[in-house]
């Protein structure tokens, strides 16, 4: 096999990391988005309930919760697709382009170990949340308590697809704006 097939092999593997990252994502702000105006008329309900009607809605503040819950670990995963999730680089733009992308490859590593480690534990906790019930909804907690699970789950697969990314188009920072 000659090396510029195996180099243009690599390079597909690396785009079509990049493609299915980008589209987990597109989906993903979506349904955060969705969830967020889910959340904002909830909220508005809940003052308007209190405050203009004098009728406390009871339901508003335990959705609110919930809500807002499911939106900020989902979005978790955007932040990564994205390589916007929280980094100290100070320190690592000082080193050269070679070593500095096996410190981000190890640094990924870790972040994956840690997200790993949250989804099994995270689906223990879903479980232990089917016996207990929400306080207000007739609901169990199995599903607020999932969301610890999916969303170290989403983590974990875009760390995936951006390290094969990354990796594969010499160290550049994951911007698939271009790529839709």
């Amino acid at each position: 096999m000659a090396i510029g097939t195996e180099l243009s092999t690599i390079q597909r593997w690396g785009d079509k990391s990049a493609a299915i990252s980008a589209s987990i994502n597109r989906w993903i702000e979506l349904l955060c988005a969705a969830l967020l105006a889910v959340l904002v008329i909830d909220i508005w309900i809940g003052i308007f309930g209190r405050y203009v009607f004098e009728l406390p809605v009871t339901w508003a503040e335990e959705l609110a919760r919930y809500l807002m819950i499911w939106t900020a670990l989902l979005a978790v995963s955007c932040g990564v697709a994205r390589r916007e999730h929280v980094a100290v680089t100070a320190l690592l733009h000082r080193f050269p382009i070679g070593i500095r992308r096996w410190f981000e490859v190890a640094i990924d590593l870790l972040a994956f170990a840690f997200f790993a480690f949250l989804f099994y534990f995270g689906i223990g906790m879903a479980q232990q949340g089917a016996s207990q019930y929400a306080t207000i909804f007739d609901m169990t907690m199995a599903i607020p308590f999932a969301s610890v699970s999916v969303s170290s789950m989403l983590v974990c697969l875009q760390l995936v697809l951006m390290g094969l990314r990354d990796f594969t188009v010499a160290g550049l920072p994951a911007d698939f704006a271009e790529n839709e």
